[in-house]
């Protein structure tokens, strides 16, 4: 499909940036990725309305091949249960979020923030003086939140210690070296305002890859640090996060955890371990030689806590579809542990929940079939329906790891989340 283009640049960005969070709410199909930085490629993306969809939980792979076809802008989701599509998996568990192993919409209109500028990409029949218009001029009331049911967290320690233990005695006897294990928060009683929830989650951590998604009364906020993979002509990247400690307000304690985080051989070997995994499974896709560690272990500062991140990159060839890239990457290595189909079979048997869109993956795919995708961590997921609500969070265990200090990092995890909802 072809597009029109058309810039803007007097235009005050920061008041319309708050804008399109509150117009998102008029729609069943809206979603906005936000890097909160002016230096990425594509500072704020937003797009809405809806022309075709995908939803799907068999051959759903096949079927976005078919859909990219069309050579126009789709935003959508992967749910970590793409996972039984791909492998002879299956998921049990118990359902919290009724939504399709990948969700795809092709947008009425697209808008892009860079560096200033502002670009409405839309179709015949839209006036993209009018869209903006209506944005800037959109009117929006926030609702009251009734936390009528405290959010409870599915694991009591106890339970959490006995569960991380089990896991410990697989890794023992070298049914794998390292398993996400994750657990949730959860309140089947609660209504927020998912707009003023993700503008406070946003503010509290200003995340790389943080995205809005609205699916008619399904939403994500999210405020993830993590991407899963990006796609720009031939090259891709991918950058898994393991390693991860409180930034604290002293200067002289915030060093001495920057200090642990760098030089802790346990929080290394996580993130090393998922390095190798991640090599591994580019090399399923890419052309040989050409798979490279740009970055190992690096530290990076978010509002409240730091990370270690590394950076792998390959070179694929033009005409590799995304099915392909997605069969030998997905689910990410560092929501599952390594070996990857044994820990999401050992997931499977100590997690509650099914995970759905957690540790699954938001984001876009261009009309030159470029891609970018986040981590679906640090996010809370709302049913405006069902007034039902989940935060997962979790960790990676090796055999190193100590039961409680995992608990904490949950907690840790979890804090900005539940801070945005009061």
């Amino acid at each position: 499909m072809k597009r029109i283009i058309k810039n803007f640049s007097r235009v005050d960005f920061k008041s319309l940036k708050q804008k399109i969070i509150y117009h998102s709410r008029a729609f069943d199909h809206s979603v906005l990725l936000n890097s909160n930085s002016e230096s990425t490629e594509n500072e704020f993306i937003y797009a809405y309305g809806c022309i075709d969809l995908l939803s799907s939980s068999n051959q759903s792979l096949k079927k976005l091949d078919n859909l990219i076809n069309d050579k126009d802008w789709l935003f959508g989701f992967f749910s970590y249960d793409l996972k039984n599509e791909i492998e002879p998996l299956k998921s049990e568990n118990l359902l919290i979020h009724e939504i399709p192993n990948i969700y795809f919409f092709q947008p009425k209109v697209v808008i892009t923030v860079k560096e200033n500028t502002v670009d409405i990409k839309y179709i015949s029949g839209i006036n993209p003086d009018e869209e903006l218009k209506k944005i800037i001029n959109f009117k929006y009331i926030f609702k009251n939140h009734s936390l009528k049911d405290n959010l409870e967290l599915r694991f009591n320690k106890s339970d959490y210690v006995k569960s991380v233990n089990n896991i410990k005695e697989h890794i023992r006897i070298g049914d794998v070296y390292e398993l996400n294990f994750c657990m949730d928060y959860h309140s089947n009683d609660i209504i927020i305002d998912p707009i003023k929830s993700y503008i406070s989650l946003n503010s509290l951590t200003e995340s790389p890859m943080s995205a809005f998604f609205k699916l008619k009364s399904l939403h994500l906020l999210s405020s993830s640090p993590e991407r899963f993979i990006k796609k720009k002509n031939n090259r891709i990247i991918t950058q898994p996060i393991k390693g991860t400690i409180r930034r604290d307000k002293d200067i002289t304690n915030d060093l001495k955890n920057i200090n642990y985080l760098n030089n802790n051989s346990k929080e290394l070997s996580e993130n090393h371990m998922i390095v190798d995994l991640v090599r591994n499974d580019l090399s399923r896709v890419a052309k040989k030689g050409t798979v490279k560690v740009k970055e190992l272990s690096v530290l990076y500062s978010f509002k409240n806590v730091h990370q270690l991140i590394s950076t792998v990159e390959a070179e694929i060839r033009n005409s590799t579809r995304i099915s392909k890239i997605l069969k030998s990457t997905f689910p990410m290595g560092s929501m599952t542990g390594a070996p990857k189909i044994r820990s999401m079979e050992l997931i499977e048997k100590f997690e509650k929940t099914q995970r759905g869109i957690y540790s699954g993956a938001v984001g876009y795919i261009s009309p030159k079939k470029d891609f970018d995708f986040n981590v679906v961590i640090r996010s809370i997921i709302y049913d405006s329906g069902r007034n039902n609500l989940s935060i997962n969070v979790g960790s990676a265990i090796t055999f190193a790891s100590d039961p409680n200090k995992e608990f904490d990092e949950c907690k840790l995890k979890a804090e900005a989340m539940i801070s945005s909802l009061k």
